[in-house]
């Protein structure tokens, strides 16, 4: 029997299952919106650290440095040249100023200006000498900086590879250490997965369960139901037996008020024995189709109905009994003479009465008693449906309450996922911002140990 309840939860159902697809697909669209984030973030801090990285400082601070002391000896041997111009110029001027003031003669002009000449010459070469040694002094100086600065570049080179290998090392065991953390966070994510779909598994199993249930539930209303129409049915056959047989009780009265006034008492005595016999044959006729009703029924309820049954048989037996004495005594009219017929029929019509009465409450016993069966029947096939529909109430709320929790469930698992993904998300950002602060240390690091390099120019 269909219930008008399944067709209104089957699209809750499957409701439910596209929400919960819907859920799914939101949930690894996000996880994959994440992990390309997260991917981006490491391409993106692996480039930012390589740059900022010690090695690349030093490359940068190297060629700064090597442009700057280029810089400062094309400035030092510009500046050079420029006091020698200088002091040459100054040299001419004060040797035409002293040819101005002197006017000697030819000869001693000559020889002055040979003397002069010789003395600028040798004056001019010392300054020169002593400048090649200002020079070589100051190219001396740089040589022997340079070479302290390039054995302080190689410690620092030295160095800077040492704490290379040692940020390479705590890089791969972060790195060892995010992967065990990735590893265990999957695992984690599988065996709740696993257990999520033996749960949904185990669920469904006791929602078919349930489901059966209530179809066997079901198809028992449905039995009980035809079952309470037969029985509802064999009462109205009772009722029409009953019927029939006070109508042929009224017709039996009827023609016996007609014989007693025509006082045929041969043929009124052959007619009544037929009647007498048709009311026996109609009797019998009767508990023979309750005697088969009984036995047919007598497989499921044979203790209940063994008495009726055996009643049944044995009125039965007595009015084939009777009916066979009334054929005997029919016989036996054909030979009577009126008188004899008249207190015959007197005498018949005493037994009759006795075997009517008789038989109207044997009859009367074995149709109450069937009642009381029918009676006792139904009312048990109305507690067994009263009962039937009370545990299909019972099935229906139990699944109600399945699908709440469930739904709960649902909603509790949704949120623990997005307070692990936030969780994740945030140890992320700090593993980030630390890197970053451990970047910009190093680089403060750098270039306070560059500063003796400059001490040097």
């Amino acid at each position: 029997m269909a219930l008008p309840t399944l067709s209104a939860r089957c699209p809750g159902r499957v409701r439910d299952l596209e929400r919960q697809r819907e859920q799914e697909a939101r949930w690894r669209q996000q996880w994959e919106l994440h992990a390309r984030y997260f991917r981006e973030q490491e391409v993106r801090g692996s480039r930012q650290a390589q740059w900022s990285s010690r090695k690349s400082f030093q490359r940068s601070m190297s060629a700064f440095q090597r442009e700057r002391m280029k810089e400062e000896k094309q400035q030092k041997l510009q500046e050079c040249r420029e006091r020698l111009r200088i002091m040459l110029q100054e040299e001419r001027d004060q040797l035409e100023a002293e040819l101005r003031d002197v006017r000697p003669d030819r000869a001693t002009l000559t020889r002055q200006l040979v003397e002069k000449t010789d003395a600028l010459r040798s004056a001019r070469e010392e300054r020169r000498k002593n400048c090649l040694k200002c020079l070589c002094a100051q190219v001396e100086t740089e040589l022997h900086k340079d070479h302290v600065v390039s054995q302080w570049q190689v410690q620092q080179q030295e160095r800077k590879q040492a704490d290379e290998r040692t940020q390479e090392e705590k890089r791969r065991l972060e790195n060892e250490y995010e992967r065990t953390r990735r590893e265990a966070l999957e695992r984690m994510k599988e065996e709740e997965e696993k257990k999520r779909r033996q749960e949904e598994k185990k669920r469904a199993e006791d929602l078919r369960k349930q489901m059966e249930e209530l179809k066997l539930r079901e198809q028992e209303a449905e039995r009980l139901k035809q079952e309470q129409e037969a029985l509802m049915s064999q009462r109205w056959e009772l009722e029409k037996l009953e019927d029939e047989r006070k109508r042929m009780e009224e017709s039996r009265r009827k023609t016996e008020f007609g014989h007693f006034l025509t006082r045929q008492y041969r043929a009124q005595l052959k007619r009544r024995a037929q009647q007498v016999q048709e009311e026996l044959e109609a009797d019998r006729q009767i508990l023979a189709a309750l005697l088969e009703g009984d036995v047919e029924e007598q497989r499921l309820e044979k203790a209940r109905r063994e008495r009726a049954v055996t009643d049944a048989a044995w009125m039965k037996s007595v009015i084939e009994e009777q009916l066979q004495l009334e054929r005997e005594r029919e016989a036996e009219f054909d030979i009577l003479y009126r008188e004899e017929a008249q207190r015959v029929w007197e005498k018949r019509e005493a037994e009759w009465e006795k075997e009517r009465r008789a038989r109207e409450r044997l009859m009367r016993e074995v149709l109450t008693g069937r009642q009381q069966q029918l009676e006792e029947r139904m009312k048990e096939n109305r507690l067994a449906r009263e009962e039937s529909l009370q545990r299909r109430e019972e099935l229906i709320q139990q699944l109600e309450r399945e699908r709440l929790t469930q739904r709960q469930e649902r909603e509790q698992q949704e949120g623990a996922r997005t307070a692990r993904m936030q969780e994740i998300s945030a140890q992320v950002e700090q593993r980030r911002r630390e890197q970053w602060e451990e970047q910009q240390r190093q680089a403060q690091e750098e270039l306070q140990e560059s500063r003796p390099r400059s001490a040097w120019t």
